[in-house]
C-alpha cells in the first residue's frame, strides 16, 4: 500500500477559533508523548496557529471560541456541515467563558468599559457557546485546556467510544491529591461545584478554582452553603466568581 494511500486513510483532524485568547488550541502545540501517539493516527489539516495550510476536508473539527457575530454562527454553520464531529474545545467554546461577562452590560456599556474614547464602530454581539449555534457531538472543558484530556478524548473518539467529561466535583480529584482546602487556607473555590477533569490543576498549585470547567449538572449546593457559612463567605461572594466563567448559563436560566 502506497504511503499517500495510507495518508488518506487517517483521520482528518481541523482546529477553528472564533471569540477566544486562542490558549487552548496554544496548548496543543506543547505535544507531549501521548498526544504525538495520537497523531500517527491523524492527519492536521487546519490549524492556523501551527500550519499555513487548509482545508475544507475534514472529519474532526475541533472549535474554539464563543460565537458573538452573525456571520461567525453561518460559519460555524459550514464547518459543521462539514466534519463528521464537531468538538467545543476550552471555555468559552463550551459554556461562553470569560467572553459571557459581555451578558452582564447593554452593549454600550460593555464598548465604553473596553473601548472607552474609541470613535470607531464595533461590531460584536452578545456571546454563545457552541452549542447554541450548532449540535456538538463532545466537549473538551478547561481554561486552558489540558493536553492529558485531550489525548484521552481523542483516543476515545477514534475507538469509536466517544468522550464523556466527568460529572463529579473538583473536589474529588483534590482530595485524591491530597491537597489541603482551599478553603481552610481563608480562599473561595469554586471545586465542589465545578466538573472535574483538570486533576484539580489551579488549587494544586495554591490558586483558587475559578469554575472554567463549568458547573455540574447536579452540584451539591447545600453542602457548599454548609462551607461558605463555616469559611465566614457569602452567597453574594460565590456569585461572582461563578460570573467569570459561567456568566452565559446563569444569565440564561434567569430568563428562563
Amino acid at each position: 500500500m502506497s504511503k499517500n494511500k495510507k495518508k488518506k486513510e487517517k483521520v482528518r483532524i481541523a482546529f477553528f477559533d472564533f471569540a477566544d485568547c486562542e490558549g487552548c488550541q496554544l496548548q496543543v502545540t506543547y505535544l507531549n508523548e501521548a498526544f504525538l501517539g495520537v497523531l500517527e493516527h491523524c492527519d492536521i489539516v487546519n490549524f492556523r496557529e501551527a500550519i499555513s495550510e487548509r482545508s475544507d476536508d475534514y472529519d474532526i473539527a475541533f472549535v474554539e471560541g464563543s460565537i458573538t457575530r452573525e456571520h461567525d454562527a453561518e460559519r460555524l454553520k459550514e464547518i459543521r456541515k462539514n466534519a463528521k464531529i464537531l468538538i467545543a474545545y476550552g471555555a468559552c467554546a463550551c459554556i461562553g467563558g470569560i467572553n459571557g461577562l459581555r451578558k452582564k452590560y447593554t452593549a454600550d456599556e460593555a464598548i465604553n468599559i473596553v473601548y472607552a474614547g474609541r470613535k470607531d464602530p464595533i461590531e460584536a454581539g452578545e456571546p454563545k457557546p457552541v452549542h447554541d449555534v450548532v449540535k456538538v457531538d463532545h466537549y473538551i472543558h478547561g481554561c486552558p485546556t489540558s493536553n492529558d484530556e485531550l489525548v484521552e478524548a481523542l483516543k476515545g473518539i477514534l475507538l469509536g467510544k466517544g468522550y464523556t467529561p466527568p460529572d463529579y466535583a473538583v473536589c474529588v480529584e483534590c482530595k485524591l491529591k491530597e491537597n489541603v482546602c482551599l478553603f481552610e487556607k481563608g480562599q473561595v473555590c469554586m471545586g465542589p461545584v465545578t466538573r472535574a477533569g483538570c486533576n484539580s490543576w489551579c488549587p494544586s498549585w495554591g490558586n483558587t478554582c475559578y469554575g472554567c470547567r463549568g458547573l455540574l449538572p447536579n452540584p451539591a449546593k447545600e453542602g457548599q452553603m454548609d462551607v461558605l457559612e463555616k469559611n465566614g463567605y457569602t452567597i453574594n461572594e460565590l456569585e461572582q466568581k461563578f460570573d467569570l466563567y459561567n456568566a452565559c448559563k446563569l444569565e440564561a436560566d434567569k430568563n428562563e
